[in-house]
């Protein structure tokens, strides 16, 4: 490799780097502002906004194991979140036949109607924090993060 290629290499490093901490940059802003407001609106928080959000693409329910899996948290963190939104009447806990062990974390009519309010205003604000950006922007941005999420072996997809 020549000096010049090396020198180039070395500055398309340096550029990468500080890509990704715009990056974060912008995603930390965005999840606490985000945290913020389900705080302020809703009176709870993102983890268990997430917990609702997997719920509610799983209308039939999630193994609670199945639940932390697909969330990338531990069972114990499901575990307190789904107790929770029990008590309140948002989800219900349904024993799996032949699993004494096992679970099934499923949203109430009341848990989904509750969900539904809280997305809708979670889509609003995110609409609002991305406004600066066109439908070209949005396109271009989107195809190149999936080029980089579909790197083999590099990042699973959720």
């Amino acid at each position: 490799m020549t000096k010049n290629a090396r020198a180039l290499e070395e500055d398309l490093s340096k550029a990468r780097l500080r890509l990704w901490l715009r990056l974060l940059k912008l995603t930390q802003g965005i999840e606490t502002d985000l945290r913020r407001k389900l705080r302020e609106h809703h009176g709870t928080t993102l983890p268990r906004f997430d917990v609702m959000a997997a719920l509610a693409r799983h209308p039939d329910g999630l193994k609670m194991s199945e639940l932390s899996s697909y969330l990338k948290v531990s069972n114990g963190n499901v575990t307190g979140i789904v107790d929770r939104l029990t008590q309140e009447g948002l989800a219900l806990r349904i024993s799996v036949p032949g699993d004494r062990r096992a679970q099934i974390a499923r949203l109430t009519p009341r848990g989904r109607e509750t969900f539904d309010s809280m997305a809708a205003e979670h889509e609003a604000w995110i609409d609002t924090l991305l406004s600066d950006l066109g439908s070209e922007d949005i396109t271009t941005m989107a195809t190149l993060a999936e080029r980089v999420l579909a790197k083999e072996g590099t990042y699973e997809h959720p």
